[in-house]
């Protein structure tokens, strides 16, 4: 990764290695501290250009996988992000906050089971009210659910 430049035009086919990943299983949620290798999430590799200076960013899922490098890339890129996870994964939040904090960004922890439905709106009404507002929404926290149609996916 040391060569990469993310403005470069590089073929994604060859610019990753595939090799040495063995199979890993974690309990849900998991943590990312915990694979081997850790994936670069953007802390290596992603380097902002101000486009969201002034912003502020709510990221659910904050602290490990695309809830992680959407939250590096909002601060990379000059937003304050507040960052949502849940309690188990305070390590990995940890380390995301750090990374905000050297982009120069305010940083929000807020920590709960985004499961029930009442932390959802807490976290949103935290991040709104300690950041000052809020003109980002990245959902990614999550867990998949089969479902015939979409209408029948409740809250629960």
């Amino acid at each position: 990764m040391a060569d990469y430049d993310q403005y470069k035009m590089q073929n994604p086919v060859t610019q990753y290695s595939k090799d040495g990943f063995s199979k890993q299983q974690q309990n849900p949620p998991g943590l990312q501290t915990d694979m081997t290798p850790v994936p670069d999430c953007g802390e290596k590799s992603y380097r902002g250009s101000a486009r969201l200076e002034g912003r502020k960013a709510l990221v659910t899922g904050a602290n490990s996988d695309i809830g992680r490098a959407a939250a590096i890339a909002f601060a990379r890129e000059g937003a304050d992000v507040a960052l949502a996870y849940h309690p188990s994964e305070h390590k990995d939040a940890e380390q995301v906050a750090e990374l905000v904090k050297e982009a120069g960004r305010k940083v929000v922890l807020l920590t709960g089971d985004l499961r029930d439905e009442s932390v959802n709106v807490k976290v949103v009404e935290d991040a709104l009210n300690q950041l000052g507002g809020l003109d980002i929404l990245a959902l990614v926290a999550g867990k998949q659910t089969a479902v015939e149609d979409i209408a029948d996916l409740t809250t629960e």
